[in-house]
């Protein structure tokens, strides 16, 4: 193939549905043989772009580049793809191995090589034992791996993966997450991945295409998007629990800024030290993650709250705070004893207060 981690370009890429803009002058290159998701809550576009991609849809302006090559109007069979969808649609009257060899038969690809190349993936997925079995008799793990294998066997360019965990149960989507992750690093091959679970999307990516409206919001690796959200919608669609947004001002004095809110004052230091953005922000709100908030002794950072629910979950717990009608989540070890109707300290980590403009919703600081 030689094709393999080919870059893919998209430019201006637009797609309607008779009043409806799907998606909307979307620009995004997705480096090769990186592992890029799209993440987005349902109708936000990130299906048609896959789609776009695949040549399953024509897009109705703007062009689609794999390597130097453009592709906008390559028939999907010639793209250099292979797609892996929620539903797996197997062939159920097929065997595994030649659900896995369908492609290569289409191809007159010699029959010792078919062989050799479905038996090195069933291997490489743990599915070797099932290749004379029907999908029926499967698993959902099962006919999931049997999708990916028939993905594989193709050697494709650019894997493109939709939602294919959704049908499965919690433990074993972790479990096929971790292997899609391991396959990936071993393949190397460019692979874009369609999901609305920010959790799946954190796992996987090397980067996250934050997508609403048919429109890309940000875009970047997993420690930028989480850690440096661009605006209160991305903020607070990645990460568990959601990050806590309190309404408030900024006071500007001799030493530097301070975010103010009913029962709440945080010094945050110079502007020039958390970077804020030139303007006149007359309305603020104050993003704070539960893992940047803790429990314990007074500082020039923390608040009186009174705790209102407890969320053990294991390896932390999540304390939900009261704080002057706003509510924040704060992150305690499990064994840290609290009870409902206390009120406590609650302290913000020093530089890790997001700021957004409430009027546009976007980032105030660096």
């Amino acid at each position: 193939m030689g094709m393999a981690g080919a870059t893919l370009r998209l430019e201006s890429l637009y797609r309607r549905y008779g009043k409806v803009t799907a998606v909307d002058d979307l620009n995004l290159e997705l480096p090769a043989g990186q592992f890029v998701t799209l993440l987005g809550p349902s109708g936000c576009g990130k299906t048609t772009t896959l789609n776009l991609i695949a040549g399953l849809e024509r897009a109705d302006g703007g062009t689609i580049h794999l390597g130097d090559r453009d592709i906008t109007k390559v028939p999907p069979n010639e793209r250099g793809m292979a797609i892996v969808f929620q539903n797996y649609a197997l062939y159920p009257h097929m065997s595994v191995f030649d659900n896995m060899a369908f492609s290569l038969k289409l191809q007159h690809r010699p029959k010792a090589e078919i062989r050799s190349r479905v038996g090195r993936v069933a291997e490489a997925l743990s599915i070797g034992h099932l290749l004379t079995r029907r999908p029926g008799q499967l698993s959902g793990g099962q006919q999931q791996r049997v999708a990916l294998g028939r993905a594989m066997v193709k050697r494709p360019a650019v894997f493109l993966l939709d939602e294919p965990f959704s049908n499965l149960d919690a433990a074993l989507r972790a479990r096929m997450r971790t292997e899609v992750k391991h396959l990936h690093q071993s393949l190397g091959t460019t692979s874009v991945f369609v999901t609305h679970d920010q959790e799946e999307a954190m796992t996987l990516s090397d980067v996250i295409a934050v997508m609403r409206d048919g429109k890309l919001v940000q875009y970047g690796t997993q420690h930028e998007v989480y850690g440096k959200p661009c605006n209160t919608y991305v903020a607070t669609f990645l990460g568990k629990p959601r990050m806590s947004l309190i309404e408030g001002e900024l006071e500007r004095g001799a030493d530097g800024v301070a975010f103010v809110a009913p029962g709440m004052r945080l010094e945050l230091g110079t502007e020039a030290g958390i970077g804020l953005a030139d303007g006149d922000w007359p309305k603020v709100a104050a993003g704070l993650r539960a893992e940047d908030v803790s429990l314990g002794e007074p500082g020039p950072t923390s608040f009186g709250a009174t705790v209102q629910l407890l969320e053990p979950i294991g390896s932390d717990t999540f304390v939900e705070l009261g704080v002057g009608g706003a509510v924040v989540v704060a992150r305690v070890a499990p064994d840290y004893r609290v009870t409902v109707g206390e009120t406590v300290h609650a302290t913000v980590k020093p530089g890790r207060v997001h700021l957004f403009d409430v009027a546009s919703t976007n980032r105030i600081v660096r």
